[in-house]
């Protein structure tokens, strides 16, 4: 197999919405021999999962515009927020109870990497399609994420 080129010019990818985040795939899964799935992610203001979550995945962002909020457990059990800007990366190690907002006014851009990237991609997708017939049931969007390996550990507080 050659090696993939992926580039912002390159041929169309798969984009769609969820939960209002637009997510471009740019390397599948598949394509990365299950090693990886990397994305482009825009999120509005007030965008991003409203529940701190866990999942067996590594996270790396790069922001490229705006800013996001990132809520990480530290080693020590403590959620702490970051915020960063753009060229900052941030990672976050699988297990870790995390969420990701935009809480400022203005849009955001990153690029993510999920590593392993089958359980993440899978979810993307499958939740992406429920969207598309209209707001989902938390019901449908809780296990939808169980059945991905992804743990709602609860309601994110607000910290600055």
């Amino acid at each position: 197999m050659s090696p993939l080129i992926s580039s912002a010019e390159s041929s169309p990818r798969e984009r769609f919405s969820v939960g209002g985040d637009e997510i471009t795939f740019r390397v599948s899964s598949e394509e990365s021999a299950g090693a990886l799935c990397a994305l482009d992610l825009r999120m509005p203001p007030g965008g991003g999962p409203p529940m701190l979550h866990r999942h067996d995945a590594f996270e790396l962002y790069r922001v490229d515009r705006g800013e996001l909020a990132l809520y990480i457990e530290d080693d020590r059990g403590m959620v702490r927020r970051q915020v960063a800007g753009p060229g900052a990366l941030v990672a976050i190690p699988g297990r870790r109870e995390h969420t990701i907002r935009n809480e400022s006014g203005d849009g955001a851009r990153a690029f993510v990497i999920f590593s392993p990237g089958e359980a993440m991609e899978r979810f993307a997708r499958e939740a992406g399609a429920l969207a598309e017939h209209g707001k989902p049931e938390i019901e449908e969007v809780l296990a939808l994420a169980s059945a991905h390996g992804i743990e709602i550990t609860r309601p994110l507080e607000r910290m600055d």
